[in-house]
Parts: structure tokens; C-alpha cells; sequence
């Protein structure tokens, strides 16, 4: 019977143990990577949404788009670590953050439906991974 010994470079074992200990930081970094290049696709097309075709002028604050924002990186019950975009609260204008945005994103009666999360997700999709494997193989050379 043959026998093979496969002998592994002590550097590469080291980041490898290294990688193993520090596996919560790297995914908060990598993750939040991720979420910023959403955040800036989904507060564009935020800006882009509101005040155009309506039948009024705009009474828009930009209180809404200051409200968007990204969650730090957290565990959820299965063990998996994610971030999320959404809304702060409260409004000012009695109304949550979420509703607003719900209508502007859904439409209403008599309001047509003006997606901005939906196609910032699309569209920053492939940016997105390419930011987060970037982070995720500068945060492996530092090891």
C-alpha cells in the first residue's frame, strides 16, 4: 500500500488558524462591504423616486433618505451573520419611515408604484460580491 504525506506551508496553516479565530470579524467587514454598495444604489434610486410623476409639487424633506440605512452585521438564530437596509424611525410627519417608503415602493390607490430596494438589489447585485470578496481577500493577507 502507498502511502503520500502532503506537508502544507507553515505560513498558509497560520492563516488558515488565524482565519478559523477571527471568522466573526471578517464577516462583519465583509458583509458590511456589501451592504454599503447596496445602501448607495438604494439611496440613489430613493432620490431619483420621490417627487417625480405626481399630479403636486413635492413636499418632500429628505428625511426619508437620511432614515435609510445599514444594520451592523448580525447573528441570526441559525449561526448566519447578515446585515440589513431599512429605515430608522420615528418620522416627524406622524407617518413611519416604513410606510413611506412601503407606498413609494408598492404604489397606492391613485399612486403609482415607484420601486428603489427592489432594483438597487438587482442592479448592485454583482458590485456587491465583487466588494465583498475584495474586502474578504484583503482581510486574509493581513493574517
Amino acid at each position: 500500500m502507498a502511502k503520500v504525506d502532503i506537508k502544507m506551508p507553515d505560513d498558509f496553516l497560520t492563516k488558515l488558524k488565524n482565519l478559523g479565530q477571527q471568522e466573526d470579524a471578517i464577516a462583519e467587514k465583509v458583509l458590511k462591504a456589501g451592504g454599503e454598495v447596496v445602501l448607495s444604489k438604494a439611496k440613489d434610486n430613493l432620490t431619483a423616486s420621490i417627487g417625480k410623476g405626481t399630479k403636486y409639487k413635492s413636499r418632500s424633506t429628505g428625511e426619508l433618505k437620511g432614515a435609510l440605512g445599514l444594520s451592523s452585521a448580525r447573528l441570526d438564530r441559525n449561526g448566519n451573520h447578515n446585515v440589513k437596509i431599512g429605515f430608522s424611525e420615528p418620522h416627524t410627519g406622524g407617518v413611519s419611515n416604513a410606510m413611506l417608503a412601503s407606498v413609494l415602493e408598492y404604489g397606492k390607490h391613485g399612486q403609482t408604484a415607484k420601486p428603489f430596494m427592489k432594483p438597487a438589489k438587482t442592479a448592485s447585485k454583482s458590485a456587491a460580491v465583487a466588494a465583498m470578496k475584495e474586502t474578504f481577500e484583503q482581510e486574509v493577507e493581513k493574517l
